[in-house]
């Protein structure tokens, strides 16, 4: 069978070729791909090549598929997985496999990074067998294939709530997640996975009781009220505030005043900005923890922290980067429930003839989530673009109505819209 993808073969070498798949050996499947979201950490991949960690040989001689947020179709399954898995089944993979070495640690392999024939900018692909026998090709319920798509960023969110911890004086256990009923500083967060967490806070069984949003343009705060708004996560008993620190004179004392005088529970740091980390550790309560979510590209980015704070106030700092495959595992489940809807993240669609271009300018291009039909052929559009490209187009002026009627977002009517009518790759 012949597959189309996006091959990285070296620093912003990224191909579109065409070439075959052989065929599956009983310990392999055969999977379609039908939408992939373009990820920040392939952007990093192609500004590194051979350099990044995760990659294995040399990609001049053995070039990967790159992407690795991916949703699709069994199309065949090898005698070894016959009994668990069937064709026709929704999938989507928890790229961190961690498969055990020669050492008996776990590699850094990852589909989208390692290996020649799996990745998500691809029409098919062959699922090696390290992908099953580590648990990570999961079943897929929800309806539409995008939304698969965000599963794993959603889940680098739930894992960094999840790695957030807590302690006890006099105990050395560490109480882990976001302390419930707590306070919540979410900085440099409305961007795309700031969202993200917005939506996973608001709605997880481990709720604050007050959630405050920062950033410093007031566009993307008012989208993200837009689409969480107060009056909503209050109904689930959150107090939700927006506040643009752009020009505030001492952002730790005017956030501290809105938890009642009080410092917060649990900070998260959104962006690699050295003030933005140093406000994180001026919020920080007792027994607080900060999570660095945001991964640099500079490697040797510092900031600035109380030390004096982590011996005497029980300051704490976590990074995290990725979630496991039980954090995937609760975002397909959260998602498949209705219970979260990243949607949100969402501003650009185009077709996988644009995957070599966006990846490697992806860090120039505004806005959040770029979503890839693999078998489409279609322009990077944004969203709030469809209705203009709509003018002289018929194909985006039904788009534009379509996420018109859903609050400027993606969604399934969308999504079928798109795959009956955008032109095959």
């Amino acid at each position: 069978m012949k597959t189309k993808a996006a091959r990285i073969y070296g620093k912003d070498d990224i191909r579109l070729e065409e070439f075959e798949l052989l065929p599956i050996r009983d310990d392999e499947i055969l999977a379609k791909i039908v939408s992939d979201s373009i990820c920040m950490s392939s952007h990093k991949l192609a500004m590194q090549g051979n350099a990044h960690k995760r990659v294995r040989e040399d990609l001049q001689k053995k070039p990967v598929i790159i992407g690795h947020e991916f949703c699709g179709e069994l199309v065949e399954i090898g005698a070894k997985w016959k009994g668990q898995f069937k064709a026709g089944d929704k999938f989507a993979i928890q790229p961190a496999i961690n498969y055990p070495g020669p050492d008996g640690k776990g590699t850094l392999w990852a589909p989208g990074y390692s290996y020649p024939y799996i990745g998500g900018d691809a029409t098919y692909i062959i699922i090696p067998k390290e992908v099953m026998e580590m648990g990570c090709l999961l079943e897929y319920k929800a309806d539409s294939f995008y939304l698969g798509s965000l599963s794993e960023p959603i889940s680098c969110i739930v894992g960094a709530f999840h790695a957030q911890y807590h302690t006890t004086a006099g105990s050395y256990t560490h109480d882990m997640g976001i302390t419930e009923g707590g306070s919540i500083a979410l900085l440099a967060s409305a961007g795309p996975m700031g969202l993200g967490a917005i939506d996973y806070a608001v709605h997880c069984d481990r709720k604050p009781k007050l959630l405050v949003v920062t950033d410093i343009d007031d566009a993307r705060l008012k989208r993200a009220e837009s689409i969480f708004s107060p009056a909503e996560a209050q109904k689930h008993g959150v107090r939700l505030e927006y506040v643009n620190t752009k020009e505030m004179a001492d952002p730790a004392a005017q956030l501290k005043e809105l938890n009642g005088g009080k410092l917060y529970s649990d900070v998260f740091v959104y962006a690699p900005v050295k003030p933005v980390v140093e406000l994180g550790d001026k919020l920080l309560g007792n027994d607080g923890c900060l999570n660095f979510f945001a991964g640099p590209t500079d490697t040797a980015f510092s900031a600035l922290f109380n030390f004096y704070a982590v011996h005497y106030e029980a300051h704490h700092l976590v990074g995290t980067s990725g979630g496991n495959t039980d954090d995937m595992k609760e975002s397909l489940a959260m998602m498949a429930d209705g219970k979260l809807n990243p949607s949100s993240l969402i501003t650009h669609v185009g077709g996988l003839n644009i995957v070599a271009e966006t990846t490697i300018n992806l860090d120039k291009i505004p806005g959040g989530k770029k979503l890839v039909y693999t078998h489409k052929k279609l322009p990077l559009i944004a969203i709030a673009d469809f209705e203009e490209k709509g003018k002289t187009d018929p194909f985006y002026a039904a788009l534009a109505g379509i996420t018109g009627k859903n609050n400027g977002l993606w969604c399934k009517e969308a999504e079928d819209y798109l795959l009956k009518n955008a032109p095959d790759i």
